[in-house]
C-alpha cells in the first residue's frame, strides 16, 4: 500500500475511525510535524476537534534517524534501554541529547500554540495521530504524558507500521488502528510517493485553520440554541 500523501492517508485513516464521528468526548491529536495533516484530514471527516501534543525523537549520536528514546511535552521520556546497551550510550550522551531535544520541544510547542491554552484531555476519549511509526518510542512517549494527563481512552491511528511495534503499541492503549503493516519496512517514507518534510509555517496554518472553524461551529452552535426573542 503506498499513499499519495498525507492528506489521502489521513482520509482513509477516517473512514476507518467513523465510530469516533460527532462525539463531544473525543479529541483528534496530531503528533507535529507530520502527523499534523494527517490529524486535520480526521478531524475534519470526522467533525471532531483538533490539538497537538509535541514529540522529539531521541537520536543515537552520528546516527540521528535511529532513536534510542523519545520525549513528549509535560516532562515525559521514554527510552529504549536495548538500543542502549546495544549502542554502549552513557548517561552522559544520553542528558546531552534530552536537554537539546527538549529546547526544541519547548520551542515548537510555543510557536505551534501560540496564546492558546495547555492541552486538556481529562475524562476524553483520544485519537492520536502520526503519518507512519517505526519503532514506536515516539508513539509510547505520547501514549505515556496522555495517560499522565488524564485521558480516558486512547487510539493509536496511522497509515503504516511494522507488525511487531503494533503489537508492542496494541497492549498499551484502547484501540489502535493502522492501516498497513508491512513485514519489509524500512521507513516512513518508502509508503507515500511525497513524504515532503511538514514545515512550521505549514503547522501552524494547518492548526489556525482548524481551530477557526472550530471557533466558528461553536458560535453556530450558540446561535440554534440560543432562545429566540418573543
Amino acid at each position: 500500500m503506498i499513499f499519495n500523501n498525507r492528506t489521502e492517508a489521513g482520509q482513509e485513516l477516517a473512514r476507518h475511525l467513523r465510530k469516533y464521528a460527532n462525539r463531544e468526548d473525543v479529541l483528534v491529536i496530531g503528533t507535529p510535524r507530520g502527523g499534523v495533516p494527517v490529524a486535520f484530514e480526521i478531524a475534519k471527516a470526522l467533525d471532531l476537534p483538533l490539538d497537538i501534543l509535541v514529540l522529539r525523537k531521541l537520536g543515537v549520536p552520528g546516527q540521528e534517524e535511529l532513536a534510542f528514546g523519545a520525549i513528549a511535552s509535560g516532562e515525559i521520556r521514554v527510552l529504549d534501554r536495548d538500543t542502549i546497551e546495544a549502542l554502549r550510550l552513557d548517561d552522559q550522551e544520553i542528558e546531552r541529547v534530552t536537554r537539546a531535544e527538549k529546547r526544541e520541544l519547548n520551542r515548537r510547542d510555543r510557536a505551534y500554540r501560540g496564546n492558546r491554552p495547555a492541552l486538556n484531555v481529562q475524562r476524553r476519549t483520544v485519537i492520536v495521530v502520526d503519518d507512519g511509526i517505526a519503532t514506536g518510542s515516539s508513539m509510547r512517549a505520547a501514549v505515556r504524558a496522555l495517560k499522565q494527563m488524564g485521558a480516558a481512552t486512547i487510539v493509536i491511528a496511522t497509515p503504516v507500521a511494522p507488525p511487531s511495534t503494533c503489537r508492542e503499541l496494541a497492549a498499551e492503549v484502547d484501540d489502535l488502528v493502522c492501516l498497513y503493516a508491512p513485514e519489509q519496512f524500512y521507513g516512513v517514507g518508502q509508503f507515500y510517493v511525497d513524504f515532503a518534510p511538514v514545515s512550521d509555517a505549514e503547522v501552524i496554518e494547518t492548526l489556525n485553520s482548524a481551530w477557526r472553524n472550530e471557533g466558528d461551529r461553536s458560535r453556530e452552535e450558540v446561535t440554534r440554541t440560543r432562545p429566540h426573542a418573543k
